[in-house]
């Protein structure tokens, strides 16, 4: 991220204006359906699981619905601070976002994509147990811990948020006010601050690359030690299903987590289109990961029977 000077400090920026994404103009109405329709399926899609999750009292005190319900929840959310902004850019509206409310957009954006960080971080862990210590597991997961960890990660997301947001904003902006972004996210506004940016990059190296690098790590860690697990099982029916089961969730995170590790350690890209595709990776992410997920626990349970029948 590079470090902006300006000695016109006469001039207060009072809003910015989101650049959005490069497109050609033939395109827009059809960029604004797919978006559109992607936004609405996946509020659909979501709004299903936690009707389900919902519907059945089974489902209310195993950790694997409660952190999908939660997942869930937080997709929705999520593509609500993100996609309509993206919907907008392809109408006539204003692009203009008032400074409070970039304020807003960031601590949101951050606050809910931490969270949902620590909930995958959650899964993988949940899945561990069920699958390598399943003599233990009501012991070691179980409704009233899961809640509690739950709670954690919805506190550590909503620090997050705040600590990037005040920093971001405590700093001096005096123009131009045009984010390159479709979004109000980090890099993008720091671009356009009047002072010196090191301390923010820094945090933003490690509150954000690392968190999210060693997160990510903790749940290939996870996957490994499950795969190994699996390879004991006896039928191959077993196997199958639970290989299957930990790959979708494995191609989950990555998609997730990848896209995140390159913004926050490798800097901002330079390039609009670099942009345009990475909104495109995360709205078709966001319409499919927890569906995915959802399938996982069938494949879970088998492989924990097929463990526990050979201890």
């Amino acid at each position: 991220m590079r470090k902006t000077k300006n000695t016109s400090l006469d001039t207060v920026v009072t809003e910015f204006i989101l650049l959005g994404l490069s497109h050609p103009p033939h395109l827009r109405t059809l960029l604004f359906l797919v978006f559109f329709i992607l936004y609405i399926l996946t509020q659909l899609g979501n709004l299903l699981i936690l009707l389900t999750v919902r519907a059945d009292p089974k489902l209310h005190a195993r950790p694997m619905y409660i952190l999908l319900g939660v997942l869930s929840f937080l997709d929705m959310w999520l593509s609500s601070v993100i996609v309509p902004q993206v919907i907008l850019n392809f109408t006539p509206a204003s692009r203009a976002i008032p400074f409070g409310g970039c304020v807003a957009q960031l601590y949101f954006f951050h606050f809910l994509g931490s969270t949902q960080c620590f909930i995958y971080t959650l899964m993988a862990y949940d899945r561990y147990l069920a699958i390598c210590r399943p003599l233990r597991y009501s012991v070691l997961m179980n409704g009233r811990l899961c809640t509690v960890l739950v709670a954690g990660a919805w506190a550590s997301g909503s620090i997050h948020g705040s600590i990037q947001a005040t920093l971001t904003f405590h700093l001096p902006y005096c123009g131009p006010s045009q984010v390159d972004y479709f979004v109000c996210d980090i890099p993008a506004v720091l671009r356009l601050a009047c002072a010196d940016t090191t301390v923010n990059e820094l945090v933003i190296f490690v509150d954000i690359g690392v968190v999210a690098a060693s997160c990510f790590m903790l749940i290939l860690l996870s996957c490994a030690n499950r795969v190994h697990a699996i390879l004991k099982i006896r039928t191959a029916d077993g196997r199958c299903r639970a290989f299957s089961t930990c790959g979708s969730h494995l191609t989950v995170v990555t998609i997730y987590y990848v896209p995140c590790i390159f913004i926050y350690l490798r800097g901002w890209l330079q390039e609009s289109s670099g942009w345009s595709s990475g909104c495109v990776l995360h709205c078709c992410h966001s319409t499919t990961e927890t569906p995915h997920l959802y399938t996982e626990e069938p494949g879970s349970e088998v492989c924990s029977e097929e463990v526990n029948s050979r201890d």
